[in-house]
């Protein structure tokens, strides 16, 4: 009954994503707080700028992962082997949805096993935290080299888990856990959230843990306490209407975090190549999509993803000649005009 509940819960998340009001309703990834200083005397060449970067041993061609969505159900697998083509066709990375499914039925890996379709690209397997610390690290383990993963994502959710009808209560334990399963999994760790951000308080405690890589995933975007508002109960949509804007917005967290010694993916918010940009000059290694990808899919097919990633790389490298930018270290390195509410974010943190 329980594994019945968590494929019927796969599959709405996709629907609702597919079409639904799944995004925070007043709250922005800030990202309109950050702009560049144009460089109308600009030496680089549209042809000579480099977008490529080496992530977790993989050589992308942009610093681009679409993220973790979805797995566990026969419509996920379709959904994953698809855009894993689609990574690989642009080598850029790819992350698998939570496999907590495949945890509790070892037979649904095939809902998550793409590297056939990606061979060459940086695959992340994905589990909850939660479900992390109750788990043995070989089994662990056992997820990811089952998928070929060349990384693990340990995702925290607990404002989504709150809100889920069916969600969990108690969250006491993971900085321990993360203390066991570092050390021991073999493959370098990532720890992320899902749309609520990760502070400079986080950060430091996630370093002291072990943890060199985040996913900062960010208030803006997608929120998943809408999500489970949508499809919940009364109890889950009062919560739901409650907190719908909870989390710190993308581009506060990565400039909380830009003191650490955190490697940062950005996502959370990020729609278009400028998003990006302003992403990566805040720090971030690379940006990740999930729901604009997602639609382009659903709505366009591998095409119309394409299309979406396409412009992305174009804008992106049309950012980076525009701030006199040939290699991502030199975007990384421009400086940036910030407005008053994203500076407040900062000064809260002392990021």
């Amino acid at each position: 009954m329980r594994d019945a509940s968590i494929e019927r819960r796969k599959r709405s998340h996709l629907d609702l994503c597919a079409s639904g009001d799944v995004e925070h309703l007043d709250k922005t990834t800030l990202f309109e707080e950050v702009d560049f200083v144009h460089d109308s005397l600009s030496e680089v060449d549209l042809a000579d700028v480099d977008l490529s970067i080496e992530f977790i041993g993989r050589k992308l061609a942009a610093p681009f992962l679409i993220t973790g969505m979805t797995g566990g159900t026969a419509d996920a697998a379709g959904v994953n082997r698809d855009l894993a083509r689609l990574a690989e066709r642009f080598h850029i990375g790819f992350g698998l949805g939570s496999q907590r499914a495949m945890l509790r039925r070892p037979e649904l890996a095939a809902t998550y096993s793409v590297r056939r379709e990606a061979p060459s690209t940086l695959l992340l397997a994905n589990l909850g935290l939660n479900q992390a610390a109750q788990t043995a690290t070989a089994e662990i383990r056992r997820l990811v080299d089952v998928v070929g993963a060349d990384g693990l994502c340990l995702h925290l959710n607990p404002a989504q888990e709150l809100v889920q009808k069916e969600g969990d209560r108690a969250f006491a334990g993971g900085l321990q856990a993360l203390e066991r399963i570092v050390p021991e999994v073999g493959v370098p760790v990532i720890v992320k959230e899902t749309g609520c951000g990760i502070s400079a308080k986080v950060g430091r405690e996630l370093e002291r843990a072990g943890i060199r890589y985040v996913d900062v995933s960010g208030a803006g975007g997608t929120s998943w306490v809408r999500v489970e508002d949508l499809r919940g109960d009364a109890r889950s949509h009062a919560l739901g209407q409650l907190f719908r804007d909870w989390g710190i917005p993308t581009a506060a967290s990565l400039a909380q975090l830009r003191g650490s010694g955190l490697v940062r993916i950005a996502s959370g918010g990020i729609r278009n190549a400028l998003d990006a940009a302003k992403a990566l000059a805040l720090g971030a290694e690379i940006c990740g999509f999930a729901l604009p990808v997602f639609r382009a899919y659903r709505n366009g097919g591998l095409d119309a993803a394409a299309d979406f990633l396409e412009q992305a790389i174009e804008g992106l490298r049309v950012a980076m000649v525009l701030t006199g930018s040939r290699t991502l270290d030199d975007l990384r390195r421009q400086r940036v005009v910030i407005g008053p509410r994203l500076e407040r974010w900062i000064q809260k943190e002392g990021g």
